[in-house]
């Protein structure tokens, strides 16, 4: 198998833009979904043993990284979670994948989601990393999760302030939130910082993230409610793994939430705090292997 960094990044037709994606491997598909602010590089440390196993797909969600960057529109639709989630499935088909497994973290995790409800013959099986849903997240919101996530609010306030002052210096940015949860920017390689902070610099960037959040925080919750009062539940094998040091587990019932909209879920802790791709990505790949079948 190729080196993660050395594997040429390629444009598929998402629903609309262009999706940026690593791809290498061979057996099954596996779909790839990074969250913020980063990139599908969060992948790179345990790439080589996914690829052993899987056709992997680490594709960049759209307004992040290399990704088409939409214009953002007044009800946020062109960042909903089903826009994304419908780009994932349209670069799935166009490389032959009608069906196939998820292996999502953070933001798209939650695309991850929406992906199973809209797309549900698409997903065979999904794997989810340090979230619980994103309406249970904001219905029971708390001040200590407010205090440890402050982005999931200051970046829905009206444009263009988050943007604004995000594009003064963008990397500052990055930096800040990445290195402020526990372990600080110590499990980052260099390579994947770099590319981070490329990734950052790019025109529209900021606008994809804020534009993300406030989706978020409107019409992806509406989406939410929709969804559940129609009874619509993943019905497909879903894990979900959380940092036993990160906020989501200390604040949230992660695995109840997750029953409470999924019919077959699992999943516990993992020995980190958020960036679980790498800051454990030996526990993590553990997990991936009994979970997907390969061990």
């Amino acid at each position: 198998m190729t080196a993660f960094f050395d594997l040429p990044v390629r444009r598929i037709p998402g629903d609309g833009i262009d999706i940026a994606a690593r791809i290498d491997g061979s057996g099954p598909p596996l779909l790839l979904l990074h969250g913020h602010p980063q990139t599908h590089a969060i992948w790179h440390r345990v790439w080589p043993e996914l690829t052993r196993h899987r056709t992997c797909v680490a594709a960049d969600l759209r307004g992040y990284g290399d990704s088409g960057k939409p214009a953002p529109t007044p009800d946020h639709a062109a960042h909903s979670k089903r826009q994304m989630a419908a780009d994932m499935v349209a670069v799935m088909r166009e490389l032959g994948h009608d069906r196939f497994e998820v292996l999502a973290h953070d933001r798209g995790a939650r695309v991850a989601h929406r992906l199973a409800l809209d797309h549900a013959g698409a997903v065979s099986r999904m794997m989810l990393l340090d979230i619980a849903p994103t309406l249970d997240m904001y219905e029971g919101t708390t001040r200590a999760f407010a205090q440890a996530y402050f982005h999931w609010f200051w970046l829905i306030q009206p444009a263009p302030g988050p943007e604004t002052m995000i594009g003064h210096d963008p990397v500052f940015y990055l930096r800040s939130v990445m290195g402020g949860r526990p372990g600080g920017l110590a499990h980052f390689s260099a390579e994947a910082m770099a590319e981070y902070e490329r990734a950052a610099r790019q025109p529209g960037w900021a606008t994809g993230l804020c534009e993300d959040y406030r989706a978020s925080a409107t019409l992806d919750l509406d989406h939410d409610r929709a969804s559940r009062a129609a009874g619509v539940r993943l019905r497909m094998p879903v894990r979900a793994l959380w940092g036993e040091r990160g906020a989501v587990g200390k604040n949230f019932d992660v695995l109840g939430l997750w029953r409470a909209v999924a019919d077959n879920v699992s999943g516990g802790s993992l020995p980190g705090a958020h960036y679980l791709a790498e800051e454990t990505p030996d526990a993590l790949l553990e997990e991936a292997g009994a979970f997907f079948g390969w061990r």
